[in-house]
């Protein structure tokens, strides 16, 4: 496994840090006016351990590799805490919907960030899941340097076969 880097190397306990959960919800403030945390709170525990929405994060190289992922994301997609932070961020969905996924990130790196995004997304079994209504958005910090992407959502739902997503 490759040595961490950026983020992940200055803060290595990411789940609960609360200047990286400071960092994620002042860079999702500044460009949408909204916070993942209540009451302007660093509760980096709260924001892990018990926050009713999904919450991943990864990091600025080539092949983004996941730096964050909170408990919701972790049931979601069905890795735990170590099996996330080394997945490349482009193996949550499928091959065929990856272009797609790319896009998005493209265009997140353009504007700043993408409100009610809708995509398709592949758990560790192969199950496959909509996620819906997510904010996707730049983490940059106070002096303007870029360290990721960040996703948030609390709408999701498993495919069938029968579903018309597929």
């Amino acid at each position: 496994m490759p040595a961490p880097t950026g983020l992940a190397a200055t803060w290595p306990d990411l789940a609960r840090n609360a200047d990286f959960a400071t960092l994620l919800d002042r860079s999702l403030r500044r460009l949408t006016g909204r916070s993942l945390l209540p009451d302007g709170s660093t509760d980096a525990d709260w924001l892990y351990a018990q926050a009713p929405f999904c919450l991943l994060a990864h990091d600025t190289s080539t092949d983004p590799i996941f730096i964050y992922g909170n408990k919701e994301v972790q049931a979601c997609f069905e890795y735990d805490w170590e099996e996330l932070t080394r997945l490349p961020s482009r193996l949550s969905a499928e091959t065929p919907d990856r272009d797609e996924r790319q896009r998005l990130l493209d265009t997140v790196k353009r504007q700043g960030f993408i409100a009610d995004y809708r995509g398709v997304r592949v758990a560790k079994s192969g199950r496959r899941f909509l996620i819906e209504q997510a904010i996707v958005w730049e983490v940059f910090d106070e002096a303007g340097v870029r360290h990721g992407q960040a996703a948030m959502f609390e709408t999701w739902r498993n495919l069938t076969a029968l579903d018309p997503m597929l």
